[in-house]
């Protein structure tokens, strides 16, 4: 059992179990009941992602010093109770159940998934 952190819209594994999309928003031009199907998520999680001022700063990222403040504003966004034991109930699923995380963008390293995976981690989770 365990997570795997996905590009959302990419075909899905084997034996990947749900799979959920923390992004802030849906695709654009996919319709509700095609999102699953079309392998972007099953359950939208918006929770998990980065408010919309954050997303602007991750995607204008120019250096690692950019980058580096976003994940530390991040995390500390991951802090906020809500948010920080709904990271705990997925990594204690991690352990019981395979399901996935993700997000549209291409490269994880420079992905706020990259974050959610650490995050996880932390946690104990089972996380592939």
């Amino acid at each position: 059992m365990a997570i795997l952190i996905v590009r959302l819209g990419t075909p899905r594994k084997p034996n990947e179990g749900a799979r959920i999309g923390t992004v802030r928003r849906p695709p654009r031009g996919i319709r509700k009941e095609d999102l699953a199907h079309l392998d972007y998520y099953d359950v939208w999680f918006p929770n998990l992602s980065p408010s919309a001022e954050l997303v602007t700063a991750a995607l204008s990222a120019a250096n690692d010093r950019e980058w580096a403040a976003f994940v530390r504003k991040f995390r500390h966004a991951m802090k906020a109770p809500d948010r920080s034991r709904e990271l705990d109930v997925l990594a204690a699923l991690s352990n019981h159940a395979n399901f996935s995380v993700g997000c549209y963008c291409e490269h994880e390293g420079r992905c706020h998934r990259s974050v959610l995976r650490e995050l996880l981690q932390e946690r104990g989770a089972k996380v592939i």
